[in-house]
């Protein structure tokens, strides 16, 4: 994954149309992104709390959802990708990866529907349930379809722009938020939930426009298809020599998979498979436990708590910190590679965290100077983590 997209000599046919069809379903991370970020600014929207209590009241005596409803309510999404990621390999094998993303975008407006339509906690958890299950879909088959579909020299940093389009997802969830916040009425919350709408309309209609996988022709028996769709890809004849080579690697690899017979799920762990699977899954689990969800999903409500008083700007200009940041880690990683770059990441977001964990404790909610550091140091703490863990984590790791 990198910044140098140079077509090496000797490559026939253009790269422009995997260029464009990865780039366009990397747009599925904006869905991710922005249920991710509207949820911060909801929790923090007067009207919102005021319509969604069950009677708590917060320390300034207004009404508000207490800290387990708010919890269920932010976990239960992450719940939901569980379930949708293990949903989306059986589907997109069956139905197709693009059928798939279809799938999913339904699955998406479902909850979307039922978040934009409720009135209470129980049918709003739901919602974000469901929307969760979309959201798990299409984040384990966008980087299937991509890695199928783009030429292997530039299958990387196709597939890092859908972590690129996740931080833009939170930063129009920031504007939207911040735009309907001081609104009096229903529309301050229901506005942000149903701009999502089009977003998944966006990427519904272009689906059922793109072509279908190459490999996923050929593990169909279906080469003829396979072919043509690969020939729509590169940009070249169904007998060209260079399409014909590309194609019969496809089906080599496909024919070696068979060859090896079938596995269980034990046997991923035996072996230099299980640390393989360890390696990943570790890197997984580490790019979540690195608190930046926090941030994304708890943003507005910790710098309200923080006697910030602008808090929906400064949700604002993390975001933008967020998507610009991301940059630097899709050259970075090429030049320090991945380990280096995941160390240097890691050992800034520690500092960082330290550094805000003693400034909230030490100073009071009215220290302006505190307030200051903190929103300074929140922002560098997500400068280490875009340009680190971000693009880094789901990488493809040597």
């Amino acid at each position: 994954m990198g910044l140098m997209l140079n077509k090496p000599e000797g490559v026939a046919g253009s790269i422009v149309p995997a260029i464009i069809v990865g780039l366009f379903v990397a747009f599925g991370g904006v869905l991710f992104g922005y249920d991710t970020g509207t949820i911060s600014g909801i929790l923090g929207m007067k009207h919102w709390k005021e319509l969604f209590s069950t009677g708590y009241r917060n320390a300034d005596g207004e009404p508000d959802v207490d800290a387990s409803q708010t919890s269920l309510i932010v976990s239960i999404l992450s719940a939901g990708t569980f379930f949708g990621a293990l949903t989306a390999a059986p589907v997109a094998d069956f139905l197709g990866r693009r059928l798939g993303l279809v799938v999913t975008n339904v699955v998406f407006c479902l909850g979307v529907i039922l978040q934009t339509i409720a009135t209470d906690i129980p049918l709003f958890v739901a919602g974000r349930f469901f929307a969760g299950y979309g959201v798990g879909m299409i984040s384990a088959t966008i980087p299937l379809y991509q890695s199928e579909t783009a030429p292997k020299w530039i299958r990387g940093a196709i597939v890092g722009c859908y972590q690129l389009a996740i931080t833009i997802g939170l930063l129009l969830a920031a504007i939207v938020n911040n735009s309907t916040k001081d609104r009096n009425d229903t529309g301050s919350y229901r506005i942000p939930i149903a701009v999502q709408f089009a977003w998944a309309i966006i990427l519904f209609v272009g689906c059922i426009w793109l072509p279908e996988t190459p490999r996923w022709y050929i593990k169909k028996g279906r080469p003829e298809k396979a072919a043509k769709s690969l020939s729509i890809l590169r940009r070249l004849d169904v007998d060209h020599p260079a399409l014909v080579e590309e194609l019969s690697e496809i089906t080599a690899n496909h024919e070696y998979e068979l060859s090896l017979g079938k596995a269980t799920y034990i046997d991923c762990f035996r072996g230099n498979l299980g640390k393989r699977l360890a390696t990943g899954c570790l890197l997984q689990a580490l790019q979540q436990l690195t608190g930046v969800n926090f941030i994304f999903y708890y943003g507005t409500s910790f710098f309200q708590n923080s006697g910030i008083s602008n808090a929906f700007v400064i949700t604002m200009i993390t975001s933008c910190v967020n998507v610009a940041s991301t940059f630097p880690g899709l050259y970075l990683v090429e030049k320090w590679g991945r380990r280096n770059l995941l160390l240097f990441g890691a050992v800034g977001m520690a500092v960082c965290q330290f550094i805000v964990a003693i400034t909230g404790t030490v100073a009071g909610i009215d220290n302006l100077s505190a307030q200051k550091a903190l929103i300074a140091f929140v922002c560098i703490y997500i400068f280490f983590f875009a340009c680190s863990w971000g693009p880094c984590a789901p990488s493809p790791f040597p």
